[in-house]
């Protein structure tokens, strides 16, 4: 059998932790729970890891990162309203594509909060940062606007992700999506109508 070196390894390690905490949350996310689902034995993962919050880091990281490319990688162009409708559907179209992952982000920030502190707030932060940055490359509009757009981008992205866990409902999921980016259509109409633009 070839020998699998120690970074695919690591990476199969984050991937089957995802999946654990989604199934047992984070106190069930047991190491040994996460080398059977990563179809390896106990001691590599240790091999890999000096400890579980390590592992726990990395898949931090991992779910982290995945949002700011999710954010940061749409190259299309558009208006401020078509960027925004963009980011959210980016986020709603990342939590459908697999309910472990939108279960396992939920567990990871309320952990890494509890553990860490400021560590949770981490991936709001740098999350709605991409976002705002994305923002202003869109339009000329007031950074406290920018601001609200940002806000009202998670509060939908967040309450779509809490009903998707929730139900489970692939179906009703895609029609939600549907009303959500319909809700930020029709505030941004209100709101963009009266915003100021930057000078």
């Amino acid at each position: 059998m070839p020998r699998i070196p120690a970074a695919q390894r690591r990476s199969d390690f984050i991937k089957a932790a995802v999946e654990v905490i989604a199934t047992y949350g984070i106190e069930g996310a047991t190491t040994r729970r996460i080398a059977e689902e990563a179809k390896a034995n106990l001691a590599m993962l240790h091999y890999c890891y000096d400890s579980k919050e390590d592992l726990f880091g990395d898949v931090y990281e991992f779910v982290a990162s995945r949002y700011r490319s999710i954010l940061a990688d749409d190259d299309s162009h558009g208006d401020v309203q078509e960027t925004a409708r963009r980011l959210l559907r980016g986020v709603m179209e990342c939590y459908l594509e697999s309910i472990s992952f939108t279960a396992a982000t939920v567990e990871l920030i309320s952990w890494a909060r509890r553990q860490h502190g400021d560590r949770g707030i981490a991936v709001y932060d740098k999350a709605l940062e991409t976002v705002r940055v994305r923002l202003g490359e869109a339009g000329a509009i007031e950074p406290e606007v920018i601001d609200e757009i940002a806000f009202v981008i998670a509060a939908l992205a967040d309450g779509f992700a809490a009903n998707w866990l929730t139900y489970g409902d692939r179906t009703a999921a895609l029609g939600q999506m549907e009303i959500a980016t319909s809700v930020l259509d029709s505030w941004l109409a209100a709101r963009l109508g009266s915003a100021p633009v930057a000078s």
